[in-house]
């Protein structure tokens, strides 16, 4: 049986051509673990195929959409943005916010955009992750690497390991980032409705999103 193959990039000297590999293996449809500024994640593209492969992966059921993460505004331009949410992305992107925005005309498929007609996004400053998404120039789906009721994998082989239990093969690829520190899970912010609403406190505290948008309704 075939196994995911890890690649090592440890260390602050890798560049572009060294994740060249990993943008090749997700445009022939493979799925990667990579590191990001909270937990490693698993993640493929998003296209209906790439989603359809991560479900499998992680057996998530269909109401639970995955997050995205993406180089900016411009990678989620067909989104809506009312004014509040550019204002937090300015504020607080790269970091460890998620937003919520909606998604009428359909600009991503099913399982990335939520049954309500929303998608989830952020933008992770890790700079292995940000190389990887210039590289790809598209956005890629995020979810912890691990299995169900197991921690979050914290290394590239933890993440490995989540990966073998999952039953994944060659068509996963982990990129061995390092360790990361313990950390807590993005804040996510619903800015689909009249007033950007709070819908998970996390890294990021009320207090502080606050500062930036006085009006932020807590959940």
């Amino acid at each position: 049986m075939s196994r995911p193959a890890l690649l090592d990039l440890r260390g602050s000297g890798f560049g572009r051509a060294d994740l060249e590999p990993a943008a090749a293996h997700l445009a022939r449809g493979g799925v990667v673990a990579y590191p990001t500024d909270t937990v490693y994640g698993f993640g493929g593209l998003c296209t209906p195929s790439g989603v359809s492969r991560m479900r499998r992966l992680k057996g998530r059921p269909d109401e639970q959409p995955f997050l995205i993460l993406v180089r900016g505004p411009e990678d989620a331009a067909g989104l809506r943005w009312p004014d509040e949410a550019r204002t937090l992305a300015s504020a607080f992107w790269p970091g460890s916010l998620t937003l919520v925005l909606a998604d009428p005309d359909h600009i991503f498929p099913d399982g990335v955009r939520s049954k309500a007609g929303a998608v989830a996004a952020r933008v992770s400053p890790h700079p292995l992750v940000a190389t990887l998404l210039e590289l790809l120039a598209a956005p890629l789906t995020s979810t912890s690497a691990n299995a169900p009721g197991e921690p979050p994998s914290l290394t590239g082989p933890e993440a490995l390991d989540a990966a073998m239990r999952l039953g994944a093969g060659d068509e996963m690829l982990v990129l061995d980032g390092g360790r990361l520190p313990p950390s807590g899970p993005s804040t996510i912010v619903d800015c689909t409705g009249s007033v950007p609403i709070v819908v998970r406190e996390g890294s990021v505290p009320l207090s502080r999103l606050r500062c930036a948008l006085p009006e932020i309704h807590g959940h």
